[in-house]
């Protein structure tokens, strides 16, 4: 999703900006229009203040609930799939990349990223197959990324010509999709990265590009970047997040580091207002997803890669967003997780009251590839069997016993994560344990409400054998394994609610 030098000057530059006052001069027409037709529906119990979205905001029950969901990076970068889904900023900052790039598709003067267009033909983009595989890997909620930093919108826009509608597929993708979606039964977002778009192309000193061309100069963001451009860019920026709230009503709303400056404050308390109280009128609970402090109220905390998520029991609800590549978009020569992988940075979140948020990424005709479609399968058939440890549970009193995979080798069998669901208190044994699991923290010494009562294995037929004493629980385990990683112990008879 970014390298550190580019994000640290998108974040100067905006901060640069920060103390200019925002107007809608340079407005365009269409944008004009757009937020006169939908004023009307701005009005509700939020107002765009951190106080009214602090006493107004509640956590969505069905995200608490869902625990895993699949995100989508797709999009122009897709075409070239080389580098990362940065592409854009690379291939005409980067000497290796513009090198590369040239070799393959010619000058970026003569080739530039606009005529990649062209090329996103997603030719084979079956939603309904995408939504059926979704449902299949046990996700509960999608959020494709509706704009990437690139700036090309993947849906039907009437505030900018440069969409898939008008461009490329000449098609509604994220209409498409989530149509699709939510006729399996899922919840449906986006993501909208927009924000980072004015500052991305830093093209190197004496480069001959494209990016000045007067056809493209309102794609590429470079040729205007006074404060006035900056002001109508924020402008833009909040209508086209009104646009898609209005045409796709979605669950989720989710943005990228380029909002965390509090000098956009402004912009990103009018759009969750809005965001809020439109979903008031539509009887639906939804919620926005930011990274750090972006958002000071109304929304959950998301988390980029498994090694930065919260490593104790959050009070509150929250995600971390990994994915099964090195990078976000489709790379020809991308390596990824292992099933294991998924499934332990799943209970890992899940144990300390956070969610998972799966990153794939399709290739540029709309097709993934055999290695990503096994990973969601596999991820499926393990959510088959565990699922109900998983799903709908909240965190118990600790997260769990033992040690995190971060910093050893391997899981034992004495690394153990707890999930409650109602009265069962599931025990998530890490790895196999042998004969025996034995569970440290239901020794009868730990005063516990209850008494044990029954224990079984998920995937197994049958009660397993136990016994108690003051020091632990120790369970008898079957001698076959219902399947190869992450065994969940159900275990009835406390009273934890």
């Amino acid at each position: 999703m970014r390298i550190a030098s580019v994000r640290e000057f998108s974040r100067r530059d905006f901060l640069a900006r920060s103390s200019i006052l925002a107007g809608t001069a340079l407005l365009p027409r269409s944008i004009y229009s757009f937020q006169e037709s939908a004023a009307s529906a701005s009005t509700g119990p939020f107002d765009a203040t951190w106080e009214s979205i602090r006493a107004s905001y509640v956590y969505p029950d069905w995200f608490r609930d869902a625990k895993f969901g699949i995100f989508l990076h797709w999009g122009l970068y897709s075409v070239p799939a080389h580098g990362s889904e940065w592409y854009l900023a690379h291939m005409y900052g980067d000497a290796a990349t513009i090198q590369w790039h040239t070799a393959h598709f010619g000058p970026p003067d003569q080739f530039g990223y606009k005529d990649f267009i062209p090329m996103f033909k997603a030719e084979h983009f079956d939603p309904d197959r995408w939504a059926e595989l979704f449902k299949k890997a046990g996700a509960e909620y999608v959020m494709p990324t509706a704009e990437h930093h690139d700036g090309f919108a993947m849906w039907d826009s009437a505030l900018t010509k440069w969409n898939a509608m008008r461009m490329g597929p000449r098609r509604d993708l994220i209409g498409d999709l989530s149509k699709a979606v939510r006729a399996q039964g899922l919840k449906f977002g986006v993501s909208n990265h927009r924000m980072e778009h004015f500052s991305f192309i830093r093209p190197l000193a004496g480069l001959k590009t494209d990016l000045y061309d007067p056809a493209s100069a309102d794609f590429y963001s470079v040729a205007d970047r006074s404060p006035q451009a900056y002001q109508a860019f924020l402008a833009d920026w909040v209508a086209r997040n009104k646009e898609l709230i209005d045409k796709y009503q979605p669950d989720t709303l989710y943005f990228d580091n380029g909002v965390n400056p509090r000098s956009l404050d402004p912009q990103k308390l009018e759009v969750a207002a809005y965001y809020y109280n439109r979903a008031a009128e539509w009887g639906k609970q939804v919620t926005i997803l930011n990274k750090d402090d972006a958002y000071l109220a109304g929304s959950v905390k998301d988390y980029e890669r498994q090694q930065r998520a919260p490593t104790t029991l959050q009070d509150d609800p929250w995600e971390v967003d990994d994915s099964v590549g090195r990078k976000w978009g489709y790379l020809t020569d991308d390596t990824y997780l292992r099933v294991s992988d998924i499934v332990e940075r799943l209970v890992e979140s899940v144990c300390r009251n956070g969610n998972l948020l799966l990153n794939f990424g399709p290739r540029a005709d709309g097709t993934f590839d055999d290695a990503e479609t096994g990973l969601m399968l596999g991820i499926g058939a393990w959510l088959d069997i565990n699922g109900e440890a998983i799903y709908k549970t909240r965190p118990w009193v600790k997260f769990g016993e033992g040690e995190s995979l971060y910093g050893k080798p391997a899981y034992s069998g004495k690394d153990i994560r707890f999930t409650i669901k109602g009265d069962a208190l599931y025990a998530i044994l890490m790895a196999w344990p042998g004969k025996e699991a034995v569970i440290e923290s239901l020794g009868s010494a730990q005063q516990l409400n209850g008494k044990i009562g029954k224990v079984e294995l998920l995937g197994h037929q049958g009660h397993l054998k136990f016994k108690q004493n003051a020091q632990n629980l120790t369970v008898a385990m079957p001698s076959k394994q219902p399947g190869e990683i992450a065994f969940a112990l159900k275990i009835s008879g406390l009273h934890l609610s």
